[in-house]
């Protein structure tokens, strides 16, 4: 399919569900990067992560599949392109609609929270619009994907600039993942009410300065209770910035809120996220390559016309072979297992090869 996205590690190509016709999006990363840059173990950990969110306003992941040199992270395909052009197209929010959009982003904020999952990288680009105008969260707890790895051979954001950053963060110290996020969403609030940035400027020492003093000014046209809620956020302490259960209680938020109601499956299943990065000859799907011309000599050229048989010009008799094959609906990682366990008390010794043993 066309490429709709593209960093160091991964692209992002359109496809479809070959069984319902249904679009995805297809992130394909190269297993050899990952490999290299030791970052198997995280990414293992952060797509199974992402694997158990099932939230209406997070993009889905519906299943991880590996080959030879690639992993593969189907993803739900969202139509509606970002929150932010919005913004460009039309300015400003009135307060009625750009308080619909944080109700659902604090939503999934404290929803993925709850779950021990931090974004730690919101930025309009992770803000998304389904057909319907939902907001649609991207890349929840795949923060290592977001990552450049430079020369140098350490991590660096994709985001050329720090605006929507927390000051903790900027201090390149240990910070708290929650509080992080939090000041994020204030930055976006603030950007659909205002339609412009609190903090910026040409020079990333000063923006730096700005950020970390919480150095910034509502424009007029907001409320009070609106500016309120913004200053308790954009609090450059995050001992004392506001926290989600007091957002869940604010009078500007409050009104109109109403969190979705939605059920969580306990049918997911990780096998596939350990199976990706097992070793290159260990993989369970085949990369379709582009077909070449088959080079064909004259007997198997002849042999391809209808209703002409070669059978009897070679003196080898013709064999059969009988087998018996078992389908399951079991991980190929429990077959496997179960097949040793019933064969190692027998003497068998048991080898493992491309899932067959």
């Amino acid at each position: 399919g066309r490429t709709i996205g593209e960093g160091t590690f991964a692209k992002v190509k359109f496809a479809r569900n070959t069984e319902t016709g249904e679009p995805v999006a297809l992130k394909i990363l190269d297993k050899e990067k990952v490999l290299k840059h030791k970052m198997a173990e995280q990414i293992k950990r952060e797509i199974a992560t992402m694997k158990l969110i099932k939230h209406p306003n997070v993009v889905r992941l519906y299943e991880i599949m590996g080959s030879k040199t690639k992993i593969f992270i189907v993803l739900e395909y969202v139509t509606g392109g970002e929150l932010f052009d919005k913004i460009v197209n039309n300015g400003r929010m009135r307060e009625d609609e750009a308080r619909r959009y944080f109700h659902q982003l604090i939503n999934v904020v404290d929803y993925c929270h709850s779950r021990g999952v931090y974004h730690r990288d919101l930025k309009p680009e992770n803000l998304l619009l389904d057909a319907y105008g939902n907001l649609k969260v991207s890349d929840f707890g795949l923060s290592a994907l977001s990552k450049q790895v430079r020369d140098d051979g350490l991590l660096h954001t994709t985001c050329g600039t720090p605006n929507y950053v927390a000051p903790e963060v900027l201090d390149d110290g240990g910070y708290d993942g929650a509080t992080a996020d939090l000041w994020s969403c204030g930055v976006i609030l603030f950007v659909l009410l205002a339609g412009y940035l609190p903090f910026d400027d040409s020079n990333l020492m000063n923006l730096y300065k700005k950020i970390s003093a919480a150095e910034f000014t509502c424009p007029p046209w907001l409320s009070f209770s609106a500016m309120k809620l913004i200053t308790q956020i954009l609090d450059p302490n995050p001992m004392t910035r506001i926290t989600i259960p007091e957002i869940l209680k604010d009078e500007w938020f409050k009104k109109g809120y109403k969190p979705p109601v939605f059920k969580e499956k306990d049918d997911t299943n990780l096998d596939d996220v350990e199976a990706v990065f097992k070793d290159y000859e260990e993989h369970h799907v085949t990369e379709q390559r582009d077909e070449q011309p088959t080079a064909m000599n004259a007997f198997e050229l002849i042999s391809m016309s209808k209703g002409l048989n070669l059978g009897n010009l070679f003196d080898a008799e013709e064999g059969f072979k009988r087998e018996t094959r078992f389908t399951s609906k079991c991980p190929a990682n429990e077959i496997i297992h179960k097949i040793e366990e019933a064969a190692k008390p027998l003497g068998f010794d048991v080898h493992k090869k491309n899932y067959k043993v």
